[in-house]
């Protein structure tokens, strides 16, 4: 969590501005931030931000819906 591991925000935070996505409100805590930022640019910041932590989505086996 981010208690224990510094630098969570800023590697979010370099994430959308990468993208290009801008953040048009940041609300904080010990253990969470969140962000308010375009409608339209919704799934691009989740994808860009999931794939900072966790690496890109796996590719689903072709053949699969």
């Amino acid at each position: 969590g981010m208690r224990s591991h510094s630098g969570v925000a800023a590697r979010m935070f370099d994430t959308l501005a990468r993208e290009g996505i801008n953040i048009d409100m940041i609300s904080t805590s010990e253990i969470k931030v969140s962000v308010v930022l375009e409608l339209a640019k919704g799934e691009s910041a989740m994808r860009a931000v999931h794939a900072a932590f966790f690496g890109p989505p796996a590719t689903p086996p072709p053949g699969s819906p």
